[in-house]
């Protein structure tokens, strides 16, 4: 097997490390690993990462589940908007993106450029919520479960629609409205954000299903080895102080960001 195969294979044990430590985050290192070490196509990448995120954040949600740190209610609120979203999202904008995108005078910005720089720029604001506001939505986490229906429904439409044109499960997005706007404890905020993530992502995947020729035996030992990712995560979280990692996540996904876009430009 190439070498390059083989470490794209090991990021996704990465990938499923990062969503049982911190709830989110796969999909920010999915969507680059399969388009710049598997070299898939950034639309399709877009899919698979439905995919892999989806089914990997199933298996972790299923842990929280047993434990009783998911809030079902807060669950639902803000995921049937999402769910409409996402699907109408996959199903029919992003097919009808056209391609090119635009043009600046002679430069044609295509459809996977702008895929790519878009899902950057989420990148970016990820990474400013994971080192900036660590700190406020802690304090404001503690205490008892309180809704802010409208604003919950909101937020779950435009998580939504952001998951279905880059592929990402929107954790970094889904955990601060589910502490701020619904009040949960962190843990509690992280498996629900797992569940939530899940249903999401699966159902925006089955968009996909009739627009894209997918290859399964690659996504299935992708999605495999991201699952055995989520185990070894969820054991670290307990040995792990969660500021220091999710300090440290934000400035690799930055960094990540930042090269993306530069990577995309250059290429015009």
């Amino acid at each position: 097997m190439d070498i390059i195969i083989l470490i794209g294979y090991a990021a996704a044990i990465i990938i499923g490390v990062s969503l049982g430590l911190i709830g989110g985050g796969g999909s920010i290192l999915t969507v680059p690993v399969l388009v710049y070490i598997l070299d898939v196509d950034p639309v399709l990448a877009t899919a698979y990462s439905l995919f892999v995120v989806g089914a990997t954040s199933l298996v972790g949600a299923g842990n929280y589940m047993k434990q009783g740190k998911v809030d079902y209610k807060t669950a639902l609120v803000f995921a049937i908007p999402s769910f409409i979203a996402v699907f109408l999202t996959r199903k029919f904008l992003v097919p009808w993106l056209p391609d090119p995108l635009f043009s600046l005078g002679d430069v044609a910005i295509s459809k996977n450029i702008g895929i790519m720089v878009f899902f950057a720029l989420i990148m970016l604001a990820a990474s400013y919520s994971m080192i900036k506001d660590k700190k406020k939505v802690e304090v404001e986490g503690e205490g008892e479960v309180k809704f802010n229906i409208p604003l919950i429904a909101v937020e779950g439409s435009v998580v939504g629609v952001i998951t279905g044109i880059v592929g990402a499960g929107g954790g970094f997005l889904i955990i601060p409205a589910l502490v701020l706007l619904a009040k949960l404890p962190m843990k509690m905020a992280v498996g629900t954000s797992l569940l939530i993530i899940a249903a999401k992502s699966l159902i925006g995947f089955l968009g996909d299903l009739g627009n894209q020729t997918i290859d399964w035996q690659m996504l299935i030992i992708f999605t495999g080895l991201s699952v055995v990712g989520i185990f070894i995560g969820s054991a670290l979280s307990k040995k792990i102080n969660d500021k220091v990692l999710k300090k440290g996540f934000g400035w690799f996904v930055l960094i990540m960001g930042i090269y993306i876009i530069t990577k995309e430009l250059m290429a015009l």
